[in-house]
């Protein structure tokens, strides 16, 4: 870690894999809040040096494609956090998620198994790309949910969240990584939700 950071702790050094727009917002994002962030684009070998360089890495490339791109940089992630915010799906006819790729499974818990000395962290796939930077913008409180095996790996991407405008108490941990399938079932609510409404941002959110 380099340098001051937000709210008093440690600027760190974190790659986003993918410079489309959920990519894209969440560079934007964390460097506004102090950390030193890399972009990687499809170039050759952008992934490998983004990922090599950073503490943390975000993957934020279509889900559908993710396991190989990522099983690919197993070196390059050794001992990182990966953050997986992506859902692994097919696509239907009007370009809107169909299907689960990993169904009885997640595409979480085939990147642990894939990649075992990386710590993977799942959050961030239950809501549209906006809402990801900027939650308190919807009119109701909405959920973060964080899956993963590693609690120290949890509680840091705890902290990038509140540095990205989430409440401590908007964010629930769900336990091991194997809950990761619940959240990324989710998506199939997704199509539907914008039929019906439009491409207006929302979240899963378990109230109380």
């Amino acid at each position: 870690m380099r340098g001051a950071g937000p709210r008093g702790r440690r600027r760190t050094t974190i790659a986003v894999l993918g410079n489309g727009r959920v990519g894209g917002n969440l560079a934007t994002a964390l460097t506004r809040a102090g950390h030193e962030v890399t972009v990687a684009d499809r170039a050759p070998g952008a992934a490998a040096h983004a990922a090599q360089t950073a503490q943390i890495v975000i993957s934020a490339t279509p889900g559908a494609g993710s396991l190989d791109r990522l099983a690919d940089l197993r070196e390059e992630l050794r001992g990182k956090i990966l953050v997986g915010v992506s859902n692994a799906t097919t696509d239907g006819p009007d370009g809107l998620p169909a299907d689960l790729i990993y169904p009885g499974s997640s595409l979480a818990e085939q990147l642990q198994a894939a990649l075992p000395e990386t710590r993977v962290v799942k959050t961030l796939n239950t809501m549209l790309f906006p809402v990801m930077t900027a939650p308190a913008t919807l009119t109701q409180t909405p959920t973060a949910f964080l899956s993963g095996e590693d609690p120290q790996a949890k509680q840091t991407v705890r902290e990038l969240l509140t540095d990205l405008g989430w409440h401590k108490e908007w964010i629930t941990d769900l336990g091991g990584i194997q809950t990761a399938r619940a959240t990324e079932a989710a998506i199939l609510f997704v199509p539907h939700v914008i039929r019906s409404s439009g491409f207006t941002p929302f979240a899963i959110s378990i109230t109380r």
